[in-house]
Formats: C-alpha cells, structure tokens, sequence
C-alpha cells in the first residue's frame, strides 16, 4: 500500500482481511497525509491521532482473532456536522464546542462494520454555502487547483478523499452538499434517499431537507460506503426499505429513457448554465446514448418547487442557531437566515412540508415517461477562494444560485441523487453531473454510474501532486 495516496475503500478491506496490511499502517499513513496537506488543503476540522491508532490496534488484534466485517480496520472520515464520541460537533461554527458523549448513528454503523473514523472534516457555517470557509478554520482548497474552493458543504470530505488522504468519506446533503463539492473535485458523490443513512441524534436534519451521504473515487466506494453507514435509529421518523447499493454495482441497468435536463429550476434569482459546463454534460449525454439509452431532452415539472425549499431550510438554521453555545460569534449571513426561519416557521413552513406530497405526485408522473433524469449538477466551475467570503446575505444567496442551481430539488423532494464526474474546463477544473431518480431508486442509479464509470475510467485521474505545495496568498 501506497504512501503517497490513500488505495480504495474496497481494496484497503480486501488487503487488510487478505494479511497484506495492518489497520495501523494503514491509520498511520492516512494521518500522515493529512498532516503533510493540512497546511495546504485545510480538509480536517479534527484529527483523531491518538484515537484513530488505538482503534486501529484494536481492529488488527480482531483481524488476527479471524474476525471480519465490511470495513475492518479500514480508515475513514466523516464530516463536521456529525456527531463522534469524545470530539466536539461545531458544524463549521466559531468557538470551543463540548465534547459528545455518543456517535451519531450512520457514524456508530460505521464503527460496527469496522472503520476507523480518523478525523472530522471541515464545513462552512451549518453548511449553509457551496464553499468551505470561515472564521473557525479558515479555507479549505481543492487538490485539483488550490485558488479554488473543492465546493461545500462537504468541502473538507470532499477535499479529503479527492487527494487521496482516505479512501472515502460521509457528508451530508441539504442543498447538494454532497453532489457540489464531488462535481467540483472529480469525484463520486451519493445523495442517498432520505432516511437511508440516519441523521440522528436529529432525526429530520433541516424539517428533512438534508441526508447523510457518501464521497467516494468510484462508484463501488461509495456504494460500499453506503451500504456500510446505511440503517435507522429506533426514533428515526424516516426508514425506507433496504437496498443493496453494492450488489447495484456491477448490474446491467438495461436500456433506460434518460430525460437530459439543461433549463435550471425556478429560483427568484438568475441563474444561467456556463458554456464550459454545458459542453462537459453534452459529452456524458453523447456517452450515455452510445452505451445503447435513449436519452432525450426534457425538464421535470418543478413548477415554483423553491418556495417550499426556503421555509425548510431557514428553520433547519434557526434550529441549530437556537442551539449554539456561541452565537454571538455565528456569521452575520447565519443570522439572517435564522431570522427568516423564525418568520416562516409558522404557517409557510407547514404549508412547504404538506406540498412535498403534491411534487412527489406530480415530479413521480415524470418517471412513468423516463427512467433518469441527467442534469448539471452545478452551473459554474469552482470559484476561487474568498469570492463569496465578504458578500452580504442577498449578495451570497445570489451568488450561490448562479453557481448552484440545480442540485437542491431532490433535497426537498427526498430521492436519491448521484453525481459522477463529467471531466474539467479548458482551465483543468472539475465539473460533474447528477443522475437522478425517483424514491429508492440507488441501485438502479448506481448500476447506470458504474456503467459509466467502466467506460470512462474517471478514478484512474488524480490531482497533480504539485498542486498540494504551499499554500498559495489570498
């Protein structure tokens, strides 16, 4: 195993079950990524050292005992907005957090199928923001071109995984906090349906606009990764039926109706799909009708399915600002936000969680036409590092519309997402796109991912080793 770079989800399990390979080394390497890029890339808010060893010890001395579960031994992360035993969840805010007493759900599976959580990645404020930035951590970068943010809200994951500092990682996903920052930093990013992967100690993360979801470099990680988190806390409000995401993997997904779908959603701001984007989709399009689908363009009936996005998702903010043991030192944009949560906490958001069942009715009829929908899953390439940092509430929520308008339907709406790499702009940046479907529909998403990813072999390109160098000035 490598030192230079973190060998894949699936393949760190088979070597550690094989004897190739002890947990320790492997931990011991992965922190030894991080440190090495932690001045360069930011991705981690907290790094488990001493932890992370003991439980890799504690994995090898299973191992050697003939025990064997999924992930055995097998280091990962999570993202800051989870909860993990011992270690504070500050959600990207400012201040000194206390420490959990227990693992949040998806972050205890993982323990029991084996992973060894080495540290908690950074988020921008209650992950509000396609960008990973703030006063509590600085910037996170991208490996691909470090002037440029690796997107957010899952920024730190996503930056994580894409250098190779571990082999996958969890987010979460309100708005595409998941499917952003994997377009942007040429990975695989799985919005999974809402209640596959637990988001307790909430049981609704923002009224149930937000999931828990996996990066990962190939379509099998992520699915291993799913499969491996997914399951329900006792209270949880949501518990779809199971599906096998790894099993999905290597499955012929037949002949499919795939609706192309350029035209954003309605938002009350412009939003105008970029020329260097819209060409890299047309490709993965062109790609998908020479793999044997029909794919046609057309654009699901969102009709003004925004105005029930806003309510949800300013009182998920409210929510977490009510909670926070610092608010003085919360953003000023994070208050505002809160601010209109609690206006809209009454009637408009009730009014937005009864309209989920009318979209589910009407977007659903789509489906009995098509089988997928291909959208960008951004409109922009990554924007530089700061673009956004000084910008007021109006001005950001404009800014991330134009970049970010397609992502966050299937937020409200609770299906399962999936973006998979769609190449770079002429300047090298990474774009991706989403396939999406109707409820549970992972495995037919991921089998039509992986399909894609046999053809294009997108995980066998990585970032330049000498884009990790010295941080560059902002």
């Amino acid at each position: 195993m490598t030192l230079d770079r973190a060998q894949g989800l699936a393949e760190s399990a088979r070597a550690l079950s094989a004897g190739e390979v002890t947990s320790r080394q492997l931990v011991e390497q992965a922190l030894t990524r991080i440190a090495a890029t932690q001045d360069t890339l930011n991705a981690f808010r907290i790094v488990r050292t001493e932890a992370a060893l003991a439980e890799a010890d504690a994995a090898d001395r299973r191992l050697a005992a003939g025990v064997r579960t999924p992930l055995l031994g097998v280091p990962v992360a999570v993202k800051d907005d989870m909860d993990v035993a011992g270690e504070p969840t500050a959600f990207g805010c400012p201040g000194t957090y206390p420490a959990v007493a227990a693992d949040g759900e998806a972050v205890r599976r993982l323990r029991a199928a084996g992973a060894v959580v080495v540290g908690k990645t950074n988020t921008c404020e209650l992950g509000q923001w396609p960008f990973t930035e703030g006063p509590a951590f600085g910037a996170t970068r991208n490996p691909w071109h470090t002037d440029h943010t690796p997107g957010g809200s899952s920024g730190g994951s996503a930056a994580a995984v894409a250098a190779g500092l571990v082999p996958a990682a969890l987010g979460s996903d309100g708005a595409g906090s998941v499917r952003i920052p994997a377009s942007w930093t040429h990975l695989v990013g799985v919005k999974p349906q809402r209640g596959r992967v637990s988001t307790w100690p909430r049981g609704e993360s923002f009224q149930g606009i937000t999931v828990n979801g996996t990066l990962a470099r190939t379509v099998a990680d992520a699915a291993l990764l799913l499969d491996a988190a997914s399951g329900n806390h006792d209270l949880d409000p949501h518990r779809p039926p199971a599906v096998d995401a790894s099993a999905a993997v290597g499955r012929d997904p037949g002949r499919l109706r795939i609706a192309l779908s350029l035209k954003p959603p309605f938002t009350a701001l412009p939003a105008r799909l970029l020329p260097e984007v819209r060409a890299r989709v047309l490709e993965l399009a062109a790609k998908l009708a020479a793999l044997g689908h029909d794919v046609v363009e057309a654009d699901p009936p969102y009709g003004r399915i925004g105005l029930t996005f806003v309510p949800r998702a300013t009182a998920g903010i409210a929510e977490w600002v009510a909670d926070a043991p610092f608010p003085a030192l919360l953003d000023r944009r994070t208050h505002g936000a809160a601010r209109l949560g609690r206006l809209l906490a009454g009637a408009p958001l009730r009014a937005a969680r009864r309209a989920e069942t009318v979209l589910h009715r009407r977007i659903g009829g789509f489906f009995t036409t098509y089988d997928v929908v291909l959208a960008p899953t951004t409109a922009a390439p990554p924007p530089r590092i700061g673009a956004m940092r000084e910008l007021g509430g109006f001005a950001t929520d404009r800014a991330m519309i134009a970049a970010c308008p397609y992502a966050w339907p299937w937020n409200v709406l609770g299906w399962p997402g999936v973006n998979v790499p769609a190449g770079f702009t002429p300047e090298g940046l990474p774009v991706g796109a989403q396939l999406l479907g109707p409820a549970h529909s992972e495995p037919l998403l991921l089998s039509l991912a992986a399909q894609l990813e046999a053809d294009l072999r997108w995980h066998e390109r990585w970032p330049e080793r000498t884009a990790l160098g010295p941080t560059p000035a902002v």
